[in-house]
């Protein structure tokens, strides 16, 4: 149950950084999808939307330390945590509104979850400091980034855990991905929770490499020109590869504004908002019948020509993501 007031005219959404202007804070003004979404929807509505980000992983620990006394009506996350959050019994089935015109692979069968914006794991390198972005994992072990490079926690950042479910499918299992992110530490700055606090210091020089999404990195090089997106091949002669990773939303199970909650996914999969997923946040449309032709949706067709994108088993990654996480820990003494 929840101490809210269930009438108010708000909506709380918990989601992961990225489709949030960086430098709006939690101010209403900003050039980010939300900034804009979440604007017009008040304005059509009426509806206030509360906004509250971090980790995909920290916002289902927050969901579950919140169970008794649940305060979040909607959870945006990356898999394989919007899986984990259906799996423990936090979301209330529903299927919102042109959620039918959403690819099978990209919603939970059930209702559980739906994607609201597409996305895919990238790298990003300083392009002021390097004239080419590095071209394989191996190329990463060179002792210039000593210092200079970081990457997201895996279990608690979404793209951290996606760094780790790319390893282990370009080095073609767990035990080599394993052995090469050792390797790797001698390099890396360290945890970072949340991936959005890394683009501000690789496009500032403090990282020459570090990982992201091509949504949230290529939304914000208008305000860090610096960026460079890039996605390291297995090896130096292998194909960049990569793999989509949706924002995915969920209606929260007990949510105290559950009306308003439902409202605000209808509209963020309506046919005009998916409109502005590419032209406004500089990311892929979550429906298939939106086709976007906008500067911004060349530029990302552009990105994205010639990486391979493979399909990870997410429902596998669910089952082992603990025991994956421990052994990554275990791997780079973490």
């Amino acid at each position: 149950a929840s101490t809210a007031d269930s009438k108010a005219k708000e909506v709380t959404v918990y989601s992961a950084d990225g489709l949030k202007s960086a430098n709006s804070g939690n101010s209403k003004e900003g050039g980010g999808f939300y900034d804009k979404v979440f604007k017009d929807f008040e304005r059509r509505t009426g509806i206030k939307v509360n906004y509250v980000e971090g980790g995909s992983g920290a916002m289902v620990q927050r969901l579950i330390r919140e169970k008794s006394n649940t305060k979040a009506d909607i959870v945006v996350t990356l898999p394989p945590f919007i899986q984990q959050a259906a799996g423990k019994g936090l979301l209330a089935p529903y299927k919102p509104r042109g959620s039918e015109r959403v690819a099978a692979g990209d919603k939970d069968a059930g209702g559980a979850w739906t994607s609201i914006v597409n996305n895919y794991l990238c790298f990003i390198y300083n392009s002021k400091e390097l004239k080419q972005p590095p071209k394989s994992w191996q190329d990463l072990l060179d002792g210039r980034f000593n210092g200079k490079l970081q990457y997201s926690t895996p279990g608690v950042a979404g793209d951290g855990t996606a760094v780790l479910v790319k390893a282990m499918h370009d080095f073609g299992g767990k035990d080599a991905a394993m052995g090469y992110l050792k390797k790797l530490q001698a390099n890396n700055v360290g945890p970072s929770s949340s991936t959005g606090q890394l683009a501000p210091k690789t496009d500032k020089g403090e990282l020459l490499v570090a990982n992201g999404d091509v949504q949230m990195n290529y939304a914000n090089m208008k305000s860090m020109p610096h960026q460079g997106i890039f996605f390291p091949a297995a090896s130096p002669t292998g194909k960049p590869t990569t793999f989509a990773l949706p924002y995915a939303a969920g209606l929260v199970k007990g949510a105290p504004h559950s009306a308003n909650a439902r409202k605000l996914l209808d509209y963020l999969l309506s046919e005009d908002v998916q409109r502005e997923v590419s032209a406004v946040g500089g990311g892929f449309a979550a429906r298939t019948d939106v086709k976007a032709t906008d500067a911004n949706a060349t530029a990302l067709a552009q990105i994205m020509k010639g990486v391979e994108i493979f399909q990870p088993d997410w429902a596998d990654i669910d089952k082992n993501l603990r025991s994956y996480i421990e052994d990554w820990k275990s791997a780079t003494s973490s």
